[in-house]
């Protein structure tokens, strides 16, 4: 497991309990939120392929689908130049605050991003981030373990953890 992995794991377990703190919010009531994407973490032996590629980009467009159709959130459009900055850092999370100043300079309340590791074609975990952008607490992390390397796994992976974790259905 890398250290994103391993950390995500332990801090799920730490703030995974966590409800949506209140924060600043656009004149709607729902919190501003960067999202920057999701990244692909190979720790397999296997190869990366143009269909995890092509499913990271679709994870990217669930996320904010349903963070703006939440009612709770809207995602801030990244202009291009800071698209382009965030694309440059491999590592964000592990980037000294960079995440946040990215958030900051678009005027969002919060700065979201995700990984998805793949252990193997047979197990895969999605993680997402959430922090708030002012004063950099996590207020929202969980990694869901996924099984199958399939456009279903990911979408209902994905799925299960904003229902059940972020916005708590049932």
């Amino acid at each position: 497991m890398s250290r994103m992995g391993a950390a995500a794991l332990t801090a799920s377990l730490v703030f995974g309990s966590l409800g949506i703190a209140s924060a600043a919010a656009d004149n709607t009531g729902n919190l501003r939120v960067a999202f920057l994407g999701f990244r692909l973490i190979n720790s397999s032996l296997e190869p990366s392929t143009p269909a995890e590629e092509r499913r990271i980009r679709e994870l990217d467009e669930l996320v904010r689908e349903k963070l703006d159709a939440s009612g709770r959130f809207k995602v801030v459009a990244i202009p291009p130049d800071i698209q382009q900055m965030v694309a440059a850092r491999p590592d964000l999370g592990n980037c000294n605050g960079c995440e946040r100043d990215f958030a900051k300079q678009i005027d969002a309340d919060w700065v979201a991003w995700g990984t998805v590791q793949k252990v193997s074609n047979l197990i895969l975990n999605i993680n997402l981030y959430m922090e708030d952008a002012q004063t950099g607490k996590l207020e929202f992390i969980r990694s869901v373990d996924i099984r199958g390397n399939t456009d279903e796994t990911w979408r209902r992976g994905l799925d299960y953890m904003l229902r059940h974790y972020l916005f708590r259905e049932p």
